[in-house]
Protein backbone atom coordinates (compact mmCIF):
# COMPACT_ATOMS: atom_id res chain seq x y z
CA UNK A 1 0.00 0.00 0.00
CA UNK A 2 1.24 3.25 -1.25
CA UNK A 3 1.97 6.36 1.43
CA UNK A 4 -1.37 7.85 -0.30
CA UNK A 5 -3.42 4.75 -0.30
CA UNK A 6 -2.54 4.78 3.20
CA UNK A 7 -3.55 8.06 4.11
CA UNK A 8 -7.02 7.91 1.95
CA UNK A 9 -7.71 4.57 4.20
CA UNK A 10 -6.81 5.68 7.78
CA UNK A 11 -9.35 9.42 6.82
CA UNK A 12 -11.77 6.89 5.48
CA UNK A 13 -11.60 5.16 8.80
CA UNK A 14 -11.81 7.97 10.60
CA UNK A 15 -15.05 9.46 9.03
CA UNK A 16 -16.18 6.27 9.75
CA UNK A 17 -16.06 6.00 13.20
CA UNK A 18 -17.25 10.19 13.59
CA UNK A 19 -20.19 9.03 11.83
CA UNK A 20 -21.12 6.23 14.18
CA UNK A 21 -21.13 8.49 17.27
CA UNK A 22 -24.31 10.05 18.11
CA UNK A 23 -24.68 13.64 20.26
CA UNK A 24 -27.59 13.60 22.77
CA UNK A 25 -28.55 16.39 24.51
CA UNK A 26 -27.82 16.20 28.96
CA UNK A 27 -28.80 19.52 29.59
CA UNK A 28 -29.88 22.15 27.72
CA UNK A 29 -30.95 25.67 28.98
CA UNK A 30 -33.65 27.12 26.31
CA UNK A 31 -36.45 27.13 28.90
CA UNK A 32 -36.32 29.55 32.05
CA UNK A 33 -36.87 26.58 34.47
CA UNK A 34 -33.84 24.80 33.90
CA UNK A 35 -32.01 26.68 36.45
CA UNK A 36 -34.49 25.03 38.99
CA UNK A 37 -32.39 21.86 39.04
CA UNK A 38 -29.27 23.88 39.92
CA UNK A 39 -27.87 24.81 43.06
CA UNK A 40 -24.39 26.33 44.29
CA UNK A 41 -21.99 24.98 46.74
CA UNK A 42 -19.11 27.53 47.84
CA UNK A 43 -16.10 27.23 50.32
CA UNK A 44 -18.57 29.00 53.09
CA UNK A 45 -19.29 25.36 53.71
CA UNK A 46 -15.68 25.35 55.28
CA UNK A 47 -15.69 28.85 56.17
CA UNK A 48 -14.23 30.70 52.77
CA UNK A 49 -15.52 33.67 51.33
CA UNK A 50 -16.01 32.78 47.49
CA UNK A 51 -19.23 34.04 45.86
CA UNK A 52 -20.46 31.74 43.37
CA UNK A 53 -23.68 31.92 41.37
CA UNK A 54 -25.14 31.20 38.33
CA UNK A 55 -28.44 32.53 36.50
CA UNK A 56 -29.97 31.64 32.96
CA UNK A 57 -29.26 34.04 30.53
CA UNK A 58 -31.75 35.79 27.98
CA UNK A 59 -29.43 34.08 25.21
CA UNK A 60 -30.43 30.30 26.69
CA UNK A 61 -27.09 30.17 28.28
CA UNK A 62 -26.48 28.79 31.64
CA UNK A 63 -23.94 31.42 33.56
CA UNK A 64 -21.43 30.69 36.31
CA UNK A 65 -20.18 34.03 38.06
CA UNK A 66 -18.85 35.12 40.80
CA UNK A 67 -16.08 36.25 42.84
CA UNK A 68 -13.30 33.79 43.93
CA UNK A 69 -11.60 33.83 47.39
CA UNK A 70 -9.12 32.67 49.14
CA UNK A 71 -9.55 34.13 52.35
CA UNK A 72 -10.48 31.75 55.61
CA UNK A 73 -9.05 29.15 53.93
CA UNK A 74 -11.38 29.14 51.20
CA UNK A 75 -10.78 28.97 47.95
CA UNK A 76 -13.28 27.25 45.64
CA UNK A 77 -17.15 28.00 43.88
CA UNK A 78 -19.57 25.44 42.06
CA UNK A 79 -22.64 25.11 40.96
CA UNK A 80 -24.33 21.73 40.65
CA UNK A 81 -27.31 19.65 39.73
CA UNK A 82 -29.86 18.58 42.06
CA UNK A 83 -29.65 14.52 42.24
CA UNK A 84 -31.64 12.78 39.06
CA UNK A 85 -30.64 9.83 37.35
CA UNK A 86 -28.52 10.72 33.88
CA UNK A 87 -28.77 8.83 30.58
CA UNK A 88 -24.83 8.29 30.14
CA UNK A 89 -23.29 4.96 29.25
CA UNK A 90 -20.18 3.04 29.82
CA UNK A 91 -17.94 4.58 26.63
CA UNK A 92 -20.09 7.67 27.00
CA UNK A 93 -17.78 11.09 26.20
CA UNK A 94 -19.09 14.32 27.85
CA UNK A 95 -19.51 17.54 25.20
CA UNK A 96 -19.66 20.87 26.90
CA UNK A 97 -20.13 23.85 24.42
CA UNK A 98 -18.47 26.66 26.77
CA UNK A 99 -17.32 30.50 26.59
CA UNK A 100 -15.60 31.63 29.34
CA UNK A 101 -12.80 34.00 30.76
CA UNK A 102 -8.99 32.37 29.79
CA UNK A 103 -9.64 30.32 33.27
CA UNK A 104 -9.22 26.54 33.86
CA UNK A 105 -12.91 25.21 35.31
CA UNK A 106 -13.91 21.83 36.21
CA UNK A 107 -16.61 19.84 35.69
CA UNK A 108 -17.67 17.60 38.61
CA UNK A 109 -19.63 14.33 38.08
CA UNK A 110 -21.48 13.26 41.30
CA UNK A 111 -22.27 9.74 41.52
CA UNK A 112 -25.04 7.99 44.06
CA UNK A 113 -21.95 7.18 46.96
CA UNK A 114 -22.55 8.75 50.58
CA UNK A 115 -19.19 9.58 50.62
CA UNK A 116 -18.39 13.64 52.08
CA UNK A 117 -17.66 15.78 49.08
CA UNK A 118 -16.69 13.35 46.71
CA UNK A 119 -16.85 13.44 42.92
CA UNK A 120 -15.05 12.48 40.12
CA UNK A 121 -13.49 15.69 38.27
CA UNK A 122 -11.78 16.28 34.83
CA UNK A 123 -10.62 20.22 33.35
CA UNK A 124 -12.18 22.38 31.41
CA UNK A 125 -10.07 24.89 29.92
CA UNK A 126 -11.74 28.01 28.15
CA UNK A 127 -10.52 30.14 25.73
CA UNK A 128 -11.34 33.98 26.73
CA UNK A 129 -14.63 35.15 25.18
CA UNK A 130 -14.89 32.53 22.56
CA UNK A 131 -17.08 29.67 22.04
CA UNK A 132 -15.33 26.21 22.24
CA UNK A 133 -16.78 22.59 22.31
CA UNK A 134 -14.59 20.49 25.16
CA UNK A 135 -15.09 16.64 25.22
CA UNK A 136 -14.19 14.94 27.92
CA UNK A 137 -14.13 10.73 27.72
CA UNK A 138 -15.67 9.60 31.07
CA UNK A 139 -12.90 7.35 31.36
CA UNK A 140 -10.83 10.61 32.09
CA UNK A 141 -12.48 11.60 35.21
CA UNK A 142 -11.08 11.39 38.31
CA UNK A 143 -12.19 10.29 42.03
CA UNK A 144 -11.35 13.16 43.95
CA UNK A 145 -12.04 14.10 47.71
CA UNK A 146 -11.37 17.24 49.57
CA UNK A 147 -9.29 18.42 46.27
CA UNK A 148 -7.59 15.14 46.54
CA UNK A 149 -7.61 12.30 44.54
CA UNK A 150 -8.61 9.50 46.30
CA UNK A 151 -6.85 6.12 46.05
CA UNK A 152 -8.33 3.12 45.16
CA UNK A 153 -11.01 3.55 43.12
CA UNK A 154 -11.74 2.87 39.55
CA UNK A 155 -13.55 5.00 37.42
CA UNK A 156 -17.24 6.18 37.27
CA UNK A 157 -19.31 3.29 36.94
CA UNK A 158 -22.45 5.32 34.70
CA UNK A 159 -25.27 3.84 35.99
CA UNK A 160 -24.29 6.08 39.49
CA UNK A 161 -24.31 9.14 38.30
CA UNK A 162 -26.82 10.97 39.65
CA UNK A 163 -25.62 14.77 38.75
CA UNK A 164 -23.03 17.03 37.28
CA UNK A 165 -21.37 20.24 38.07
CA UNK A 166 -18.76 23.44 37.08
CA UNK A 167 -16.26 24.73 39.45
CA UNK A 168 -13.86 26.99 39.85
CA UNK A 169 -10.48 26.17 42.20
CA UNK A 170 -7.71 27.52 40.07
CA UNK A 171 -6.06 29.46 43.16
CA UNK A 172 -6.95 32.86 41.69
CA UNK A 173 -8.72 35.37 43.22
CA UNK A 174 -10.85 37.34 42.03
CA UNK A 175 -14.23 37.99 39.70
CA UNK A 176 -15.33 34.75 37.01
CA UNK A 177 -17.98 34.25 34.42
CA UNK A 178 -18.12 31.02 32.16
CA UNK A 179 -21.28 30.55 30.34
CA UNK A 180 -22.65 27.10 29.17
CA UNK A 181 -24.57 26.34 25.92
CA UNK A 182 -25.14 23.00 26.38
CA UNK A 183 -23.98 19.63 27.68
CA UNK A 184 -24.39 16.44 25.53
CA UNK A 185 -23.39 13.10 25.56
CA UNK A 186 -21.29 11.03 22.69
CA UNK A 187 -22.10 7.58 22.16
CA UNK A 188 -20.39 5.37 20.06
CA UNK A 189 -24.02 3.84 18.70
CA UNK A 190 -23.24 -0.20 18.29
Amino acid sequence: MTTLQSSVFFWALLAQIAAQQTLLPLLDFARPEAGQQWQAVNDGVMGGVSDGRFKITEGKTFEFFGTLSLENNGGFASVRTRPADRDIQAGDTLVVRVKGDGREYVVNIYTKSRRMAFSYRAPLPTTKDEWTEVAIPLEDFIPMAFGRRVQGMGPVEPDQINGLGFMLSDKKPGPFTMQVEWVKVARVER
